[in-house]
């Protein structure tokens, strides 16, 4: 994992590009973190669902991970989320008494926990805001302190285009130098790659043989393709994933059900959604994951759960694919043609290095550091950190 710190792309056409820095509410002194370095950080959840998720949810994996880690390290959160909350946060602040689950994807549950975060940060003393969700961002013009930003979908499209019109309101972490790169107009400040708690993974150097797809069913994942290599290569697929929407329940019909069952030999089994548990053992069962994904992803957590429990990962040269996937720890490849050999070739590393790969880049500490740094600089006013030299944490 490694934190960039990089130059601005653009300006809030608002802003006199002459503005003193002494003007910019984050050099304002009653805001700095306190001489005993500790950092007061409200941070803003997704609406959606309980901290940490009991099955889906990777995006609120990752907050809950980080609030702990913060925590760990000295520092007092405000968790403001849906439901209850299983973190360390020294206070939480439900926007929901129930996260609205089965509204995925309607906005008005957005917009209503957005309404609530505006009211309960009105007058907190904090020294940032660490915002993961999708409405809240549009609070942060009202503030007086800084506002940080997690992008954790796509920097282009709509999503793009709206966080780059929120311009320099928001200060805006990657979540690998892939996403960052394809949009170089946001107010980024820094890369920070996701992490998971690598130690709740079970590690096993024994295999079980089989290939192993975990994911969303969408075209853009890749399970038809993952079905198609691991026929290619005579070894038997095994599948889980989420399969909710229209949209998914459309591809799966179309083009993975048909590739189930025994077919040329080789069995594809579908075993549902999997939840934290049946995710841990089949993730340390597995020969290989398949990551035959189709579009630019920002960055697969399923590639580090797989690493965690020793299990290599084969998978296309896609977005963050190669800032994770590295030669001790799985083979990335170009072409879909080459893939069943991808996945042979994978399974010949050993599971150690895979673990310890996951370990060193992808644990919750080197994530909860990354942020840390974006954090000391912005709260101690320090937004001229957009006209310092690249540096990074390795």
């Amino acid at each position: 994992m490694s934190l960039t710190l990089s130059h601005p792309s653009q300006q809030d056409p608002g802003q006199d590009p002459g503005q003193d820095s002494a003007q910019d509410p984050a050099h304002d002194p009653a805001h700095q973190p306190d001489a005993a370095g500790t950092l007061r950080v409200a941070v803003v959840a997704p609406p959606w669902f309980e901290l940490p998720p009991q099955g889906y949810g990777g995006t609120e994996a990752v907050v809950a991970g980080l609030v702990d880690q913060l925590v760990e390290r000295g520092h007092e959160v405000t968790l403001l989320g849906a439901g209850r909350h299983r973190t360390r946060a020294q206070q939480f602040i439900p926007v929901f008494d129930d996260p609205p689950s089965e509204l995925l994807g309607d906005p008005m549950p957005e917009v209503q926990a957005a309404a609530v975060v505006a009211e309960a940060l009105a007058d907190a003393d904090v020294d940032l805001v660490h915002d993961h969700s999708l409405a809240g961002p549009l609070l942060a013009r009202q503030r007086t302190v800084p506002t940080v930003v997690t992008l954790h979908g796509p920097s282009t499209g709509p999503n793009g285009d709206y966080f780059e019109r929120l311009g320099r309101s928001v200060d805006v972490v990657g979540i690998s130098a892939a996403q960052q790169r394809l949009n170089p107009r946001l107010n980024w400040v820094g890369v920070v790659h996701n992490a998971i708690d690598v130690s709740s993974f079970p590690y096993a150097d024994r295999k079980d043989g089989y290939v192993l797809w975990l994911g969303r069913f969408s075209p853009d994942k890749g399970a038809h393709l993952a079905i198609d290599a691991a026929r290619a290569t005579g070894r038997r697929i095994v599948l889980a994933g989420k399969l909710n929407e229209p949209s998914e329940h459309a591809y799966f019909d179309e083009y993975v059900a048909p590739r189930l069952g025994r077919q040329r030999g080789v069995t594809a089994e579908y075993v549902g959604e999997a939840d934290a548990s049946l995710k841990r053992e089949l993730f340390s069962r597995a020969a290989v994951l398949a990551f035959p994904i189709q579009w630019e992803e920002p960055f697969g957590m399923v590639m580090v759960e797989a690493m965690a429990c020793g299990t290599p990962v084969a998978a296309l040269r896609r977005g963050s694919v190669p800032e994770v996937v590295t030669s001790d720890s799985g083979v990335v490849v170009d072409d879909l043609a080459d893939f069943p050999a991808a996945l042979e070739q994978a399974m010949e590393l050993h599971p150690a290095s895979v673990r310890r790969r996951a370990e060193e880049r992808f644990d919750l500490p080197v994530m909860a550091a990354g942020y840390e740094r974006v954090f000391r600089v912005l709260a101690e006013g320090a937004r001229g950190v957009r006209d310092l030299p690249e540096a990074r944490i390795a």
